[in-house]
């Protein structure tokens, strides 16, 4: 029989000791831990090689967290935890809603971010879907693929879409002409242990808006329900594809 596959995680923090001793920590724990010590040394390690989730500091010099946050979320899909000093309700949120999955403040204890990295993977991870999960999301002539989490509109063209923004769409795609509060969007989109705000969950919608929507300003698909949250006002058709 073989053995487990260690789940990989990539370390990014420019404070070797802060870095160091959580990578070794880490790696008692059973997961397998690259590091780097900015933005820049991070994306020649994804070069090298795909990890399953990112701890990743706000606050590097060059490129922040910010920054390399979105390209991980939006061009990798890899999930990303931020290791941060900033411990106020708005940066979290701002790390929340450019597809963060959560946000520990230093200094914190190493047993919680572990119970927080598996809980993100459990989150992240995904059963082979069946015939009708697999089956594209079809709306207003946009298409969403659910394996391949790609969206695509009317024209044809590819949007990129970060992890947070495909979940809250799936959300929405499955229950449309639905109200869907604020709470029960925290629950479907990342789940309570995420400690997440309601305010994100605004901002979430706002991003996804840009995307879809002919005048973000004036939403037609995605509409505020005032004192309730929000309802997709459009009909949704799945049609199965054929992946042979």
């Amino acid at each position: 029989m073989s053995e487990a596959v260690p789940t990989k995680l990539l370390l990014v923090d420019d404070e070797p000791s802060l870095r160091e001793p959580l990578a070794d920590y880490l790696s008692r724990q059973g997961f397998a831990v690259s590091q780097a010590e900015d933005a820049a040394k991070a994306r020649a390690r994804l070069i090298e090689d795909t990890p399953d989730l990112v701890l990743l500091d706000i606050m590097m010099p060059g490129e922040d967290g910010l920054s390399l946050c979105r390209h991980l979320t939006e061009a990798k899909d890899i999930p990303v935890i931020f290791l941060t000093a900033r411990g106020e309700a708005t940066d979290r949120i701002v790390g929340l809603e450019i597809g963060a999955d959560d946000y520990v403040v230093k200094p914190f204890e190493p047993r919680e971010l572990v119970a927080r990295i598996r809980s993100v993977l459990r989150r992240s991870q995904r059963a082979a879907p069946t015939p009708e999960e697999d089956a594209l999301y079809l709306f207003e002539s946009w298409k969403l693929d659910p394996l391949k989490r790609r969206l695509t509109d009317p024209e044809g063209t590819v949007v990129p879409i970060s992890s947070a923004e495909f979940r809250l769409l799936v959300a929405f795609l499955t229950h449309p002409r639905q109200v869907l509060d604020r709470d029960r969007l925290l629950d479907m989109v990342q789940g309570r242990e995420a400690h997440l705000f309601d305010r994100a969950v605004d901002n979430q919608v706002s991003r996804l808006r840009r995307k879809i929507e002919a005048d973000s300003r004036d939403p037609r698909l995605i509409q505020t329900v005032w004192g309730g949250g929000y309802r997709f006002a459009a009909d949704v058709r799945r049609l199965a594809q054929d992946r042979s």
